[in-house]
C-alpha cells in the first residue's frame, strides 16, 4: 500500500496546488510557532481553507495555550492539530476531547528510551509522529532537514497510525520505505529551495518515489 504523504510548512497557495496535484494526503500549516515558515491563525485559515475538499489540513502548533486553540478551531477548522512541544499526555487528551479534533504527536526521538517515553501518547494521539530531535541550542522544533537512526523502530511498539519525519528527501524517500514501512511520511525541508518555498519538482520527485 503506497504511504500516505504530509508536506508541511506551507506558506503560499501556489505550493499548496502542488502539493495536491502531487499527490499529498496532508497539508501542514506551522500556526503561531517559532518557525521560518510561521503563520499567524488568519494567514494559515485563508490558505488552508479552499484546500479542506481535497487534502486533510493540519495546524502545527508547539505548547499551544487555549486561546490560541479556540482561534484555530474556530476559524481555521483544520482536521488534525499536531503537537510538537512539550504537552503532557493529559494535556494532549484534554485538547482531544474538548475541541473534538483528531491530534498528531510529535515526538523527537534519537534512542530506544525516546522512543519508550513516546509509548504514553499513542492511546490519546490519533497519529505519533516520530521527528528527529533538533540542533542542541535550537529553540525551533522541526525543518531542520536532519533525520535520526531508523533502526531504532525496528526494535520499538509503534502504534497502527504513525508519522515518519526529519531529513526526509526525495533522494532517500524510496529507501525510508523499505527500512520503516512508514504508513505516513511528512516533509517540509526536502522539498524546499529555501525555508518555506517549496520546490514543486522536488515534491513531484518525492511523491514519484512513493
Amino acid at each position: 500500500m503506497r504511504p500516505r504523504v504530509k508536506i508541511c510548512g506551507l506558506m503560499r497557495p501556489e505550493d499548496i496546488e502542488a502539493a495536491i496535484r502531487y499527490g499529498a494526503d496532508y497539508l501542514g500549516f506551522i500556526v503561531e510557532a517559532k518557525s521560518k515558515r510561521k503563520l499567524s491563525v488568519a494567514e494559515a485559515t485563508t490558505l488552508s481553507l479552499p484546500a479542506k475538499l481535497a487534502a486533510k489540513t493540519v495546524a502545527v502548533t508547539v505548547n499551544p495555550d487555549d486561546d490560541l486553540l479556540e482561534a484555530i478551531a474556530a476559524q481555521m477548522q483544520p482536521d488534525y492539530i499536531q503537537l510538537h512541544g512539550d504537552e503532557s499526555v493529559e494535556r494532549v487528551a484534554e485538547i482531544s476531547r474538548r475541541y473534538k479534533i483528531k491530534i498528531i504527536k510529535a515526538a523527537a526521538v534519537s534512542t530506544l528510551a525516546d522512543m519508550k517515553a513516546a509509548e504514553h501518547y499513542a492511546g490519546v494521539a490519533d497519529i505519533m509522529l516520530y521527528d528527529a530531535k533538533p540542533p542542541k541550542g535550537e529553540t525551533v522544533r522541526g525543518g531542520h532537514g536532519l533525520s535520526f537512526d531508523w533502526n531504532i523502530l525496528k526494535n520499538s511498539p509503534l502504534p497502527k497510525i504513525w508519522a515518519l519525519a526529519g531529513g526526509l528527501t526525495p533522494e532517500n524517500v524510496a529507501e525510508a520505505i523499505a527500512r520503516t514501512f512508514a504508513p505516513i511520511l511528512d516533509v517540509s525541508s526536502g522539498v524546499e529551495d529555501s525555508p518555506g518555498l517549496k520546490s514543486h519538482d522536488k515534491i513531484r520527485a518525492f511523491t514519484a518515489k512513493l
